[in-house]
């Protein structure tokens, strides 16, 4: 970028099931902005049934880096970023303001603060340890990180296997701990206003619990079936370590267990489970505004902020 001043960015982030895209597509209806995927889910083609990826009405507005990636296709932080980049960089020539919204936290970090030179994939190291966990389980890579390097164990689930992979490579190729080698200085490329996006305990809950249910009667079964079988995935891709569709791919490979509600009830608790750390997470974010969705002028706000990122009196609409 040379000396050009950084480039403003909107990142509107929050816990799982919050009400970010009803926001984000509220913001576009009334301003120019180019939306931006930041949910390290919603990359995937084929993952429609189980994901909260825009649908029907929810696709008035373009979406960058939604059905991106093919689900075997590895991606981290460093790719995305890269992705993001360039998105946002398209998005400044055509004057619009880049509005980057999700749940992912690493991505989030790395869009505020940058990434150093992490090591590139250790493939050896790699098929090392994914050997090792088919054979003594996830959570047994979980407890050899915790015994290597506590403070990335600490953040990581202890069911996350591509980060606890990358985490591991890292560790044992280098003597660091992968942590070390984040934030080491900003991009400088953007200026970013960070907007979390909130809601009680409670309602949180309600809204998970309502989502899995829709999840499940749009086909989310059917669909891991179709990727498992005709598909032929690997059920340890990135794609199916997903919450929603691992635990099916494990309720289906034990033989159903418990029938449908067993399922729903597992995937609607790891739901709560993560949607309660990613609140931790970002709650830590101190430069962070917050708004509650189901306040009457959070649009109005939303749009305050825009106009006052994006330095003008207030565009027209897109």
């Amino acid at each position: 970028m040379g000396d050009a001043p950084p480039l403003p960015v909107l990142a509107l982030f929050g816990p799982t099931a919050c009400g970010k895209t009803d926001l984000a597509l509220a913001l576009a209806d009334r301003r120019r902005v180019h939306l931006i995927n930041g949910d390290a889910v919603q990359v995937y083609r084929d993952l429609a049934a189980g994901t909260a990826r825009p649908q029907g009405s929810e696709m008035r507005h373009p979406w960058a880096l939604v059905d991106w990636l093919e689900p075997d296709d590895p991606v981290d932080v460093g790719r995305w970023l890269a992705a993001a980049g360039a998105e946002i960089r398209w998005a400044a020539g055509a004057g619009r303001l880049p509005v980057v919204t999700g749940g992912s936290g690493l991505y989030f970090r790395a869009l505020v603060e940058g990434l150093s030179a992490a090591p590139g994939r250790q493939e050896a190291l790699r098929r090392r340890f994914r050997r090792l966990a088919e054979r003594r389980g996830v959570a047994f890579l979980h407890r050899v990180l915790t015994r290597l390097d506590p403070p990335a164990a600490r953040r990581l689930a202890a069911a996350d296997l591509p980060r606890l992979l990358r985490a591991l490579e890292v560790r044992v190729a280098t003597g660091r701990s992968l942590l070390s080698f984040h934030g080491g200085g900003g991009p400088g490329s953007y200026r970013v206003l960070e907007v979390g996006v909130g809601l009680p305990r409670g309602e949180m809950d309600a809204r998970i619990g309502r989502r899995v249910e829709r999840f499940l009667a749009r086909g989310l079964v059917a669909e891991v079936q179709w990727l498992l079988g005709p598909r032929r995935l690997d059920p340890c891709c990135n794609a199916l370590r997903a919450i929603g569709y691992r635990e099916c791919v494990d309720w289906l490979r034990r033989g159903r267990p418990g029938g449908r509600d067993t399922l729903r009830r597992r995937i609607e608790r790891n739901t709560r489970r993560l949607a309660r750390r990613q609140l931790t997470w970002f709650r830590a974010r101190r430069r962070a505004l917050w708004i509650d969705p189901r306040w009457s002028g959070a649009v109005d706000r939303l749009v305050e902020l825009c106009d006052r990122l994006a330095g003008i009196e207030g565009p027209g609409p897109a």
